[in-house]
């Protein structure tokens, strides 16, 4: 049985992914929790232990505000990444925007159906 330190919460923002500076990829988050997320992507030319820069969009009231942060590749599989934020990361605010955003918009339905098909 797997145990977590905090709640995962269910998404489907788009994002950017970072690697030095230069964007390499898009993406999906799938659920994020204080600690990290699990995004899916098709692009695997990321290692195990990388760091890298992820940007999302986080609708505010009448305008969208871009949300960058760092994190590192804890988790790598055919149809995604796991990330996790470290103790580094110093913008704990928009994690937590974040995750207020999303626990009062949850979208209904299966979020992982796209991952498990396969």
């Amino acid at each position: 049985m797997e145990h977590r330190l905090s709640k995962r919460i269910p998404s489907k923002l788009k994002l950017l992914i970072y690697r030095r500076g230069i964007p390499i990829a898009t993406g999906q988050i799938c659920d994020v929790s204080k600690r990290g997320l699990f995004i899916a992507t098709d692009y695997l030319d990321i290692q195990l232990n990388q760091t890298l820069e992820i940007e999302f969009q986080v609708p505010e009231k009448s305008e969208k505000r871009y949300v960058r942060l760092k994190a590192y590749v804890v988790r790598k599989i055919d149809k995604g990444l796991g990330l996790d934020f470290g103790e580094a990361n110093g913008d704990s605010f928009a994690i937590s925007s974040l995750m207020h955003y999303l626990d009062k918009h949850q979208m209904p339905g299966p979020h992982f159906s796209a991952l498990k098909q396969g």
